[in-house]
């Protein structure tokens, strides 16, 4: 028997530590993907007045803080050993479970959001919070020194706790010389996010190698200045053609003259795609037709010359409840697209924003050569802030139709959007 609905996007942490703290009591919650557009409803906020996920919707309560969710399933089980089994262990367990909020969570969020764009970047404020976030790392990490889990000899809520808000720090900024500072905490991380029931609902969570760093938007050029840029280089280009002639030729004559036997360049590598099967589909066909025919054109088109050279995903970004303005969400998916430069060849996509400021979300469809994702995708140093859910072919005529409102912009709640081409 289900505890309750937990509603919230999909990947959620804050889902998972409520997950996994019922996994322990022999229990578990359903669970419902909620666009972030009903979460201001007034259905919604008569039962949870922020606006916020994740929710727990069940006969017995309604609860929206994560923690109080997770401590309903942790409490859910009688004398359940994951909140202590004598006064001093259930002290200490709700001491860690408050230090997860307040020490680690809202400065993780500090840190990371802005890098990511959800956030406006305050180069003072995410110094502040990466000073925050080590200090309270390195009480961590000394509590830890003889320890495996925090309260106890095994897993209780208050390890949930921490473990969870961890995540995010663990995957998008803790590279290994940061993780080196605080090698009892990577180790207890480590240790376990890999038991059974933390890797059910977490997942295979990767150790961050590149750390997000940030990156000011680029400065759109005015027009008319640019124009006159665009004229003094052509001029420039005139005046410096004979100079340009003279060297080129010095060049090929210096060429001739080099010695026999010299090594030649290695060739570029080339990408593992283009050793696949040819297909019907070509990229550039399906991107001229995209781009030059109304959608209800170019949608048949792409359904007749889809095979199995190309698959198609459902790409969801995983924090949507960071989300603040349209714009910065939109700003968002131009700079994902901008890191996936190595991918225009093989790939196409049309990611949306719906929603309004302070309450929308990121999703979309991308069409991919081959069937699995490619290098020159998830290489992409933010792919792992987006959930890439491949399509089977068996779903394609149920999914034509959502397909179409994305490839169309037609989606219920459409604000704003970008097309990878």
């Amino acid at each position: 028997m289900a505890l309750g609905v937990l509603k919230s996007y999909p990947n959620n942490p804050d889902v998972a530590k409520a997950q996994i703290a019922a996994a322990y009591n022999d229990l578990e919650f359903d669970f419902e993907a909620l666009p972030m557009d009903q979460t201001k409803t007034p259905e919604y906020l008569a039962k949870f007045p922020m606006g916020k996920v994740p929710v727990l919707s069940s006969p017995t309560v309604d609860l929206f803080e994560s923690s109080a969710i997770g401590y309903y399933a942790a409490s859910a089980k009688d004398n359940s050993p994951l909140l202590g089994l004598t006064h001093a262990d259930k002290a200490l367990i709700m001491q860690w479970v408050m230090f997860a909020q307040a020490e680690l969570s809202n400065h993780i969020r500090e840190w990371v959001a802005p890098l990511r764009g959800v956030h406006p970047y305050l180069k003072p404020a995410v110094d502040t919070a990466i000073e925050r976030v080590k200090r309270a790392l390195g009480a961590l990490n000394s509590a830890l020194q003889t320890k495996t889990y925090l309260v106890g000899e095994s897993v209780t809520y208050a390890d949930i706790c921490i473990v969870t808000t961890l995540v995010r720090l663990y995957t998008n900024v803790l590279d290994k010389p940061l993780r080196d500072q605080y090698k009892n905490v990577t180790r207890y991380y480590t240790t376990l996010i890999n038991k059974d029931k933390f890797k059910k609902y977490l997942g295979d969570l990767p150790l961050c190698e590149t750390p997000l760093k940030y990156m000011p938007p680029k400065k759109e050029k005015k027009p008319a200045a640019a124009a006159e840029k665009k004229k003094q280089k052509q001029k420039q280009q005139q005046s410096d053609a004979p100079k340009q002639k003279d060297k080129e030729e010095a060049a090929a004559a210096s060429k001739e003259e080099e010695k026999e036997g010299q090594p030649k360049p290695a060739p570029k590598p080339k990408s593992a795609l283009d050793s696949l099967p040819p297909s019907k589909l070509k990229m550039d066909d399906w991107k001229r037709m995209y781009s030059n025919n109304d959608t209800a054109i170019a949608m048949p088109w792409l359904w007749e010359h889809l095979d199995d050279g190309y698959s198609l995903w459902r790409v969801d970004y995983k924090y949507n409840d960071e989300l603040t303005l349209v714009f910065m969400s939109n700003n968002l998916i131009g700079g994902f697209f901008a890191r996936l430069e190595r991918a225009r060849k093989y790939a196409f996509g049309s990611m949306i924003v719906t929603g309004t400021n302070n309450n929308n979300a990121i999703s979309g469809y991308f069409l991919i050569r081959g069937q699995e994702v490619p290098e020159e995708v998830y290489d992409a140093a933010d792919f792992d802030s987006y959930t890439f859910t491949k399509v089977d072919p068996s779903q394609y005529d149920e999914k034509k139709d959502e397909i179409f409102k994305y490839m169309a912009w037609e989606v219920d709640g459409f604000a704003d959007g970008k097309i990878f081409k």
